[in-house]
């Protein structure tokens, strides 16, 4: 006898999977709901009868009623006793199952493309690239392994059983300023040259995240946006998506060209300059004493905002680092952009922003929408840090080795290139920039270099007719690393100049 359609549906759209851990029932349940949603079953269809149903998937009848009282409690059908269960109507109606135009076996893959339009973001496209290569080079990022974990593991547990984190969670009182803010305001005034206040002071997640929320801000459709010749390309991200238009200004030995902005722009037409002051991102370059001062005076004539991105102001190994520009803005007209806890995994690492008062209270409701809830956990750690003084001495720990691994990968530059490459050993930073001289193609650097097991990213190549060079993140290698990886580059360079100059 054949089975009726409802019955060769069921059959083809119920597949239980005896190796996962939810019931059977619930399986079942789950995959008669996903029919009806997708229009297999249609309303007022009727189900066959437990017994039918335990026959045909031959299960115990009581898991076919547990299937059925399943999908009547989340109001999927409606079972009306002496005449059956039925699709989410109360009323039975003699309906047949129609032939859908699309497949039965469409219900166990999801959609690929949606069904609406939306707009999308050519600025967003992942720059994230992947490779297996045993040595891989970013950009200048800090060594994990550096983390302290087991001091790490004490401090978080301290500050996991504080009770007052309880009341934080459920603040009954409205608090001025938090205990974070304090601490971090402290932090910045001692090592940075500020006299902020908390109300001057915004965490966030990343400094990428407080770029973000800064553009949101400040930028609208066609402001313009200064930035250095080669620039951040993350920076340059967000800025675009905010509908900016990017120009890059010249940058040499002195950092960026400021009379060049002077020259070539009038009052009003700038919206703000993105910098790096400490080292250009990515060349490196120091921004001078003199040009700080131009621009800070420049700001104040034309009327732009000036966002300075600090973002490795920590790692400094020779002599001190040049104050903020921000320090010494007495007219408001810097936006200071930061990470602290760099020494720690990135989870435990927090951006921050220091700028004048309305700028902070503004931003500060941009946050709350994209981040309310905050993590309690780590201010309340960070604090702690802070007051017991482990960051600092964390930061000088890391330092010191930092500081001898740009030594090592200065002195393996030297003995493997010598003159085929131009560098300059950076004061500070987790980066150098190197330069080719003569010019090569960076792309089968790339290439050759994969053979060898190294993975150079396309994100820490810089070539055009001007420029042939790489911003070799030195950080996250130990010293043994470091020379492996130096030894493997010169052989990739040694077989692009074979190749080239038969």
């Amino acid at each position: 006898m054949k089975d009726s359609p409802v019955n060769e549906l069921l059959k083809t759209v119920i597949q239980v999977d005896s190796t996962n851990n939810t019931p059977m029932y619930i399986q079942m349940a789950q995959q008669i709901i996903n029919a009806i949603q997708r229009g297999y079953l249609s309303t007022g269809t009727a189900l066959p009868g437990t017994r039918t149903f335990k026959t045909i998937f031959n299960i115990h009848r009581n898991t076919a009623v547990a299937v059925y009282d399943e999908l009547a409690s989340q109001g999927w059908v409606e079972m009306i006793p002496n005449k059956g269960t039925f699709v989410l109507d109360p009323k039975p109606h003699k309906k047949k199952i129609k032939a859908l135009s699309n497949s039965i076996v469409d219900a166990f893959h999801y959609p690929q493309r949606s069904g609406f339009p939306f707009e999308h973001s050519f600025h967003l496209s992942s720059t994230n690239e992947y490779s297996e290569a045993k040595f891989v080079l970013n950009d200048g990022q800090p060594d994990l392994r550096l983390h302290p974990i087991h001091e790490f593991s004490k401090w978080y547990s301290t500050s996991m059983k504080r009770k007052s984190i309880i009341t934080k969670w459920n603040p009954s009182v409205k608090q001025k300023h938090t205990l974070f803010e304090n601490q971090l305001c402290n932090f910045l005034n001692a090592s940075r040259g500020f006299y902020v206040q908390p109300q001057n002071v915004m965490n966030t997640r990343s400094t990428e995240m407080s770029l973000y929320i800064i553009s949101q801000l400040l930028l609208r459709k066609n402001d313009i946006v200064l930035v250095g010749q080669l620039s951040n390309y993350k920076a340059n991200m967000i800025f675009q998506e905010a509908g900016a238009t990017i120009i890059p200004i010249p940058v040499d030995e002195n950092g960026m060209n400021i009379e060049f902005i002077e020259k070539h722009f009038t009052k009003g037409k700038i919206r703000c300059v993105y910098i790096s002051t400490n080292r250009d991102y990515p060349s490196t370059q120091t921004l001078t004493a003199e040009r700080r001062i131009q621009l800070l005076a420049l700001a104040n004539a034309f009327q732009f905002a000036i966002i300075e991105d600090d973002f490795d102001y920590d790692f400094q190994f020779d002599g001190s680092p040049m104050l903020p520009m921000a320090s010494a803005d007495a007219n408001g007209m810097v936006i200071y952009l930061g990470k602290l806890g760099q020494s720690l995994f990135p989870s435990f690492q927090t951006g921050f922003v220091v700028a004048p008062e309305n700028v902070i209270t503004e931003a500060k409701n941009y946050l709350q929408m994209l981040d309310q809830q905050g993590d309690l956990i780590q201010e309340q750690l960070i604090s702690e840090l802070i007051y017991e003084g482990e960051i600092h001495r964390l930061l000088k720990k890391n330092s010191v080795t930092y500081k001898r691994r740009r030594d090592v990968i200065c002195e393996g530059l030297k003995k493997h290139f010598k003159d085929a490459i131009q560098f300059k050993k950076p004061s500070g930073g987790l980066a150098i920039w190197i330069h080719f001289v003569p010019s090569i193609s960076l792309l089968q650097l790339a290439e050759e270099a994969t053979k060898l097991d190294l993975f150079l990213p396309k994100t820490i190549l810089y070539q055009d007719k001007n420029t042939c060079a790489i911003r070799f993140g030195f950080g996250h290698l130990n010293e043994e690393e470091i020379e492996i990886v130096v030894e493997k580059l010169k052989i990739s360079y040694d077989l692009i100049v074979k190749n080239n100059n038969p």
